[in-house]
């Protein structure tokens, strides 16, 4: 609603908002169409010339690093930069199609295939990850290709890797309150030389094994040569034969271990306890 005087170009005579017509006026869009020469639904392409914008180039951009798997941003916008300046587009003669302006777009258009996870960047290389898929494309693809397996292997490791560590933390927290208790029974922390510092290594062999032992002049290696067979424990499986991991490790374990050995792991992790 146009409420000061104005005059519009086409009208000649009609005077919106003026004293002979007191009544606020409303400008249909005709009038404005009339006026300005605008047309609804129409935008200008000055920067985006023969539908060759952002769009236009990020498929470019995305064939490139398809093709090549691993490249850089240089190396991207200087074949760019050539094949358009080389084409029968008269780029040359084109201000938006100079040499800034398509290395501008290649920039945008990795940024864009970066947001979209299609690429990966790490300081000047750029990497190829792949198109979007559904999950149902992605199952497909793992069953044809024989990844499936090798996911299942994977997750089997990454399952027992995360027991293990489970069985650690365990054992330690339970060799803390075993360590808290024994000094509240002795009214004070053990004697010297009577305990063993966390991590450590035990060596077993025959008692009529013969040992040579050798010592560097920094004490910071040792080289040991056996006659015979010898085992070497860490602290963990130390631990776990002390009984400190509850005999979770064999899966003996009675009902109310089950409940200390739970209580002792975050909540989110008491399922792989079970």
């Amino acid at each position: 609603i146009i409420s000061t005087p104005q005059r519009l170009t086409s009208s000649g005579s009609v005077l919106i908002g003026s004293p002979y017509n007191p009544a606020p006026a409303m400008v249909t869009q005709t009038h404005i169409t009339e006026a300005s020469g605008w047309v609804p639904g129409k935008r200008s392409k000055k920067g985006d010339k023969n539908g060759k914008g952002l769009r236009h180039f990020s498929m470019k951009v995305c064939e490139k690093v398809q093709r090549k798997g691993t490249t850089s941003y240089n190396e991207v916008a200087d074949e760019l930069v050539s094949e358009f300046t080389n084409s029968n587009s008269h780029l040359a003669t084109d201000s938006a199609y100079d040499q800034k302006n398509i290395r501008r777009r290649v920039y945008d258009a990795l940024n864009v295939l970066m947001a979209m996870n299609i690429i990966s960047k790490e300081k000047k290389e750029i990497r190829w990850i792949g198109l979007p898929t559904n999950s149902a494309q992605e199952c497909q693809n793992l069953e044809v290709k024989g990844e499936k397996q090798k996911r299942i292997e994977r997750i089997k490791q990454k399952r027992a890797q995360l027991q293990e560590l489970l069985l650690q933390q365990i054992a330690f927290k339970n060799l803390v309150q075993r360590n808290q208790q024994n000094e509240q029974q002795n009214q004070g922390p053990p004697s010297l030389n009577s305990t063993i510092q966390l991590p450590f290594l035990i060596v077993n062999t025959s008692k009529r094994t013969i040992i040579d032992c050798s010592i560097s002049s920094d004490k910071f290696e040792y080289l040991f040569n056996f006659d015979n067979t010898f085992e070497i424990h860490d602290d963990s499986e130390v631990l776990k034969r002390m009984g400190m991991s509850f005999g979770l490790e064999a899966g003996k374990c009675s009902a109310e271990d089950l409940r200390t050995a739970k209580s002792l792991v975050p909540k989110a992790l008491e399922g792989y306890i079970t």
